[in-house]
């Protein structure tokens, strides 16, 4: 997870909270902390949080979920609703899914949504890509 966003950090959605979601700790590989992907950063706190915030790196502190960033995504895709951390990388829309709820993302609302994203992004030249665990999937 590198250069996920731009040096002056995207704009939030107003009243959008990580509240005690923790998938961008758990779900990316973090090279700087040589964590594994869909294993816990060894900072992540129970609960929600990190015990290393004021040192995290900077992949860490420059990064925010596209639920975080995107108002045209509704509720459902809360991250500790729907178990899936979305983010945007050039052309790519990457959806990490909890591998505990690994089909989920293939049930409505979901999959239909995921699916429009990709022919609006095809025209671009670009693609959703879907990661369960090692099981990669490109939507469209």
């Amino acid at each position: 997870m590198t250069d996920l966003q731009s040096v002056a950090g995207p704009a939030l959605v107003e009243a959008r909270r990580c509240g005690t979601c923790s998938l961008c700790c758990i779900l990316p590989d973090i090279d700087e902390l040589d964590k594994p992907a869909n294993e816990p950063c060894r900072h992540c706190l129970t609960g929600g949080g990190c015990a290393a915030y004021a040192a995290r790196p900077a992949t860490c502190r420059d990064f925010y979920c596209l639920w975080r960033t995107d108002a045209s995504l509704g509720p459902e895709w809360e991250p500790s609703i729907s178990g899936m951390m979305l983010y945007a990388q050039g052309p790519q829309l990457t959806v990490l899914v909890d591998p505990e709820r690994g089909e989920d993302w293939r049930r409505a609302p979901y999959l239909g949504e995921l699916e429009a994203k990709a022919r609006a992004l095809k025209a671009d030249g670009g693609y959703v890509v879907v990661y369960v665990g090692d099981a990669v999937t490109v939507v469209g």
